[in-house]
């Protein structure tokens, strides 16, 4: 019996896992990866937008050389804090139900069963990508998720998206080689691209070295081509890899099948109480980017990491109430 039960081993679920211990509650963090699961997917090349102190959770300083943390620093940093501080952690250990009956969660993963008194639901948004439901999308040569940029040396490349991961994957893939061609629904490049890259894709454009189609859409793809729909009409071009960085969505259903109402419109936004992170659920929390439904771009580790303590003030409250 856990006074706590956390699910999700990223960023805010290991400040979660901190501001338990500090206020002497025990707690366990699941994670169906590694720890920091989205992190570890992120592209190797990968540079935070914010700085190194926006990013630190638990008051643990995060030391860098660089202004802007890359995907090693924040690995290095978020494991020596889950590693110095002893959190308790079960990784590659999912999260599939939760019930509730007489104030006592039931938490059933792959493995096994717990219990706790409260629990915090805080999985992101990274695990599950928006697809383009278009034929062809499920061929091997389609990715949501992006590693590493020599793959695509001397490879058409088609990127779908203009934002920062889009651009990102376009610019990255270029400079190893590759032939890209981006694809955008609107009429520019998105303003939320990182700004000190925005003039780089707009230069890249504009030379003819990235060639880019505006207020168009990917329509189909085959094993060597792929169909566009542009303002002139829809045209085929050679193609070896489709990198659809469309964007990713939280586990909608999984939030829905453990009692969280969603809001009815597109944005699916989870109910909770701003000032506390309760849902509807009794004692059970949101916490970090999972709070903004379809509205990905409205949470970060930055300005979500407050969550944690929220939480633990509501939840210390009543306990001294009981």
């Amino acid at each position: 019996m856990y006074d706590i039960i956390i699910i999700g081993g990223g960023p805010i679920g290991l400040a979660c896992g901190l501001a338990a211990q500090k206020a002497g509650l025990s707690s366990l963090i699941f994670e169906k990866g590694t720890l920091v699961n989205s992190l570890y997917n992120y592209p190797s090349t990968m540079t935070f937008f914010s700085t190194s102190e926006k990013l630190e959770i638990g008051n643990v300083p995060f030391v860098t050389t660089h202004v802007k943390p890359n995907r090693a620093d924040a690995l290095e940093y978020y494991r020596r804090v889950a590693l110095s501080n002893q959190l308790p952690l079960n990784l590659f250990e999912e999260v599939t139900d939760i019930q509730k009956a007489e104030d006592v969660f039931t938490v059933t993963t792959c493995k096994s069963a717990y219990k706790a008194k409260y629990v915090i639901v805080a999985t992101g948004f990274y695990d599950i990508s928006v697809n383009l439901d278009i034929p062809g999308e499920n061929l091997p040569k389609v990715k949501h998720y992006y590693l590493d940029p020599h793959y695509y040396t001397l490879q058409k490349v088609i990127v779908v998206g203009s934002s920062n991961s889009a651009i990102d994957v376009a610019l990255e893939t270029y400079r190893k080689g590759a032939e890209v061609t981006l694809v955008i629904r609107g009429s520019e490049v998105s303003n939320r691209v990182k700004y000190w890259v925005r003039p780089d894709i707009i230069n890249r454009i504009k030379e003819g070295s990235i060639k880019a189609y505006f207020n168009s859409e990917l329509k189909a793809i085959r094993e060597t081509e792929a169909d566009i729909q542009t303002p002139d009409g829809k045209i085929t071009i050679a193609n070896d890899f489709v990198m659809a960085m469309t964007g990713y969505k939280p586990n909608f259903d999984f939030l829905q099948q453990i009692g969280i109402q969603l809001s009815e419109d597109e944005r699916f936004i989870p109910t909770y109480n701003k000032d506390t992170m309760e849902t509807n659920v009794d004692g059970l929390y949101l916490a970090g980017v999972v709070c903004g439904g379809m509205d990905t771009h409205l949470w970060f580790i930055e300005n979500s990491r407050i969550h944690a303590d929220i939480i633990l003030d509501d939840i210390v409250r009543k306990n001294t109430l009981s």
